[in-house]
């Protein structure tokens, strides 16, 4: 194992030559002492020494014939490959809203309680006009999401209340262009952002006379 250096793997070659089994132990041990002083970012794991001890057998490929205080491996366990995961394959119908949408969308369409049904509603419309934003400059009207939820949901949910989304056109209305010299430059508002009433006085420097 690279992580811990050709030094310990001639430590422990030269364990496996001890015939004393006490003698043994006791350097075996003192190798586990050092791959954990080589390697501190394990003590990070949880019950990291058991990790040293199987990466000791490991280096000994298997042959180390010391008593652990963890269950001894073997190396078809250790060298076993996990079995793949398999990928989830969802083809979602309306590619621009997400297959969770379209789950939520099912959710609603069951809720029988009328309160929770229109609840379903404007958070599905909210998050239908937050997506688009996503990727658009403008704000998509109200009407839209409308026209498209019913599309969707074949007219068995509607919302009431208008979703509000702040639009990325909002934001740059609060910059100003600053004339010929070009920049920009936030625009004043009358509860602190600049001059005027509000603005806290200026603190006057100078130089501080001593007697």
């Amino acid at each position: 194992m690279r992580e811990y250096g050709r030094h310990v793997q001639k430590m422990v070659d030269h364990i496996l030559t001890i015939e004393d089994k006490e003698r043994r132990q006791k350097n075996a041990h003192a190798v586990i002492e050092l791959m954990g002083f080589l390697n501190p970012q394990l003590k990070n794991i949880e019950d990291y020494r058991h990790k040293l001890w199987d990466h000791l057998f490991l280096i000994s490929d298997f042959k180390l014939d010391v008593e652990s205080p963890y269950p001894i491996p073997t190396e078809e366990s250790l060298r076993a490959k996990p079995a793949p995961l398999p990928y989830p394959k969802r083809y979602p119908r309306y590619y621009h809203l997400g297959k969770h949408l379209e789950l939520v969308i099912n959710k609603a369409m069951s809720e029988e309680n009328e309160e929770k049904r229109s609840g379903f509603a404007h958070a599905i419309a909210y998050y239908m006009k937050l997506a688009y934003n996503t990727w658009h400059k403008e704000l998509i009207p109200d009407e839209s999401i409308r026209s498209e939820m019913n599309s969707i949901t074949s007219g068995q949910l509607e919302f009431t209340n208008t979703p509000y989304v702040k639009a990325y056109r909002e934001r740059e209305d609060r910059f100003v262009k600053r004339g010929k010299g070009g920049g920009f430059q936030q625009r004043n508002n009358r509860n602190g952002g600049g001059g005027g009433k509000n603005r806290p006085p200026q603190q006057k420097f100078g130089k501080k006379r001593f007697k």
